[in-house]
């Protein structure tokens, strides 16, 4: 989402803010160490920046507990663990405590494998993804994450008009002598919780980044929300059959290595999930991998700009340094995620103060 076309908002406690998501989602009857780690997530996706897929999710989440459609007790069920490689059945369990889970597995792992890969189906939503990426990097660690929700659609197939895809998110980040390079892309021009939360405020895509039924494009998030239409996919009408590629890549390695997905017709929130963590000192070494990122970054930092542009920046660079910014100065949210949060605070019973 632009700058352009986002709301004011006002900043607040990160502490607060996380005691105050996680005692939301245990008064709605999640697990405490599940609720716990959500929180942490749904809060950390607020201060880098990534503010549809933070605490605005928490109506999403905590429905989703109320009416059954999340687990909210209870461990995924392995399937497959041959060391390096291991599949889980998520159990519609919290996808952020799945992924965190499979990424702790993995880095217990990965110094002895060099490479661990963890397959998870039927997990619950995830949130953003680069949220959890820069405590792997902590450790001198590669890693790619991956989802798609086979059990909802939103994108066409390049060439085609009806939603087959979801956004099919993939993250990836890696060291360097300095700051991570942080990235976390989807495979279509916007995403749909980016629709919802401009068709809750009456506005229009910056841009025609979907079309109708009949491929014409369009700048109307209703027309995807409704079922009459679907995102376009990273390329447009233009040059579209590369963001088809990578959403048909990314359902390859995310469902058919979990052996969950489209074909199984899941209904609700099912998705699919894959990660990979990589230990460089596996390979040339750690020394000699940040070598060669820290080079590749301080030259893509010292490319001349644009005319009358900002300096060249990274992937990942502005969400670290606006998580750096909120660990001083608060989390950002807007109005309507603020008086949601109050709303179920007063359903369930939790103190809201931290608020305001």
């Amino acid at each position: 989402m632009t700058d352009a076309i986002m709301p004011k908002s006002s900043h607040y406690s990160h502490a607060g803010l996380t005691q105050l998501a996680r005692q939301l989602l245990e008064a709605a009857g999640l697990d405490a160490d599940k609720a716990a780690c959500v929180a942490n997530y749904l809060v950390a996706a607020d201060a880098m920046g990534h503010s549809t897929h933070g605490l605005a999710l928490m109506p999403l989440y905590l429905d989703a507990l109320s009416g059954g459609d999340m687990t909210p007790s209870g461990s995924h069920h392995v399937l497959n663990d041959r060391g390096s490689c291991i599949t889980w059945e998520g159990r519609r369990l919290p996808g952020a405590w799945l992924i965190h889970q499979a990424l702790d597995l993995a880095m217990e792992r990965v110094t002895q494998h060099g490479v661990v890969t963890v397959a998870i189906g039927n997990s619950h939503h995830t949130g953003a993804l680069a949220v959890y990426l820069p405590r792997v990097t902590e450790r001198g660690l590669v890693v790619q994450l991956q989802c798609s929700s086979p059990g909802a659609s939103g994108i066409a197939p390049f060439g085609g008009t009806r939603a087959l895809f979801t956004p099919n998110p993939v993250a990836a980040a890696y060291p360097t002598r300095g700051d991570p390079v942080v990235m976390d892309i989807s495979s279509s021009i916007t995403t749909l919780n980016s629709a919802r939360q401009l068709k809750a405020r009456g506005e229009r895509f910056p841009k025609a980044w979907a079309m109708d039924a009949q491929g014409n494009p369009t700048d109307d998030p209703d027309v995807v929300l409704s079922g009459q239409g679907s995102l376009l996919p990273v390329g447009g009408t233009d040059h579209g059959h590369k963001g088809y590629a990578m959403a048909l890549l990314n359902e390859a390695m995310t469902q058919g290595l979990s052996g969950q997905g489209r074909a199984d017709q899941p209904k609700g929130m099912s998705l699919s999930v894959l990660i990979q963590v990589t230990d460089p000192a596996a390979f040339a070494g750690l020394d000699a991998f940040t070598r060669q990122t820290q080079w590749t970054a301080d030259a893509c930092r010292a490319n001349p700009p644009l005319p009358g542009g900002p300096a060249v920046r990274l992937p990942g660079q502005a969400g670290l340094a606006k998580q750096r910014a909120a660990a001083v100065d608060g989390v950002p949210l807007i109005t309507s995620v603020t008086d949601s949060l109050r709303s179920y605070g007063a359903k369930l019973g939790v103190d809201v103060s931290v608020l305001g």
